[in-house]
């Protein structure tokens, strides 16, 4: 039986649920975990963070670390959704507006009428939640550029992306290709290239110095590094302030879990620090 003690300090952690639901756009049922805020009340208006390959939270050990952020009062909790990738990942994740130049990335639209019109309407229902505050999307490798590219087409629903280590190389040409443009072919920068500035937008980027190890324009900067920072230059270009936009350069990060994990306190203390 348990103590009162124990269990007002179970009430002060978050608490995890696992649901499934089916997809009619991907035609596959979706795993998702959902961190529920300390003390979770229906009727407050929380703000929510869903994560691509929320697999990936279970290995990062993401309800201790969040924990430990809420019990040391550096952050205001949001309602969490991890969403389990699919056997299909290469082709849910990518760019709404076209495939890579590999036909990769096919049913990156069906993925985000998946999160818009199935996943946002059943986290409402099942936790009885009237609205969201704001909402954010955040993920790692390819489910970072899928975040960043939802976030991005759809601003009057999204407020923040995450990305770390983003697949940013996406591109309509293969760099062997003789026609391949280093500014004109990565297909996320070009949309912010050719696109307007949302002002309400805001944005993380993490990056590890040891990403990768391929610099194919000779210049000096690993490829990963380079198309990251090239991106936050064209959302300058735009009109982006420094303020609504966080780089995070790991001298040690790589592109493993153990890099992420590391990087995302750093994403929760900038997005819900508390004032």
């Amino acid at each position: 039986m348990k103590s009162e003690d124990s269990s007002k300090d179970e009430e002060l952690k978050v608490n995890v649920e696992q649901k499934v639901l089916y997809s009619e756009y991907l035609e596959r049922n979706v795993i998702v975990d959902i961190y529920l805020p300390p003390a979770f009340d229906r009727c407050k208006n929380y703000e929510l963070l869903l994560i691509n390959d929320g697999q990936d939270l279970l290995t990062i050990d993401f309800h201790d670390l969040l924990n430990s952020l809420i019990e040391s009062k550096r952050i205001t909790p949001p309602f969490c959704v991890g969403i389990h990738c699919g056997a299909d990942r290469i082709n849910e994740y990518g760019t709404i507006c076209r495939p890579d130049y590999l036909g990769r990335g096919s049913k990156a639209g069906l993925y985000s009428k998946f999160i818009l019109d199935e996943l946002l309407p059943f986290i409402k229902s099942e936790f009885h939640i009237t609205s969201f505050q704001n909402k954010s999307f955040a993920g790692f490798s390819l489910g970072g550029l899928s975040a960043l590219d939802i976030v991005w087409n759809h601003p009057a629903e999204f407020v923040r992306a995450g990305v770390f280590s983003g697949a940013l190389w996406w591109r309509r040409r293969g760099y062997e290709d003789i026609q391949y443009n280093w500014e004109k072919d990565r297909i996320m920068q070009l949309q912010v290239q050719k696109g307007a500035i949302r002002p309400s937008l805001s944005f993380f980027f993490e990056c590890g110095r040891l990403d990768e190890t391929a610099d194919r324009n000779n210049n000096g900067i690993i490829d990963s590094i380079e198309d990251t920072t090239d991106l936050i230059a064209a959302l300058k270009n735009l009109g982006y302030e420094d303020d609504q936009i966080c780089y995070l350069e790991l001298e040690d990060g790589r592109h493993d879990i153990e890099t992420w994990k590391k990087a995302l306190p750093d994403f929760l203390k900038w997005s819900w620090e508390k004032i």
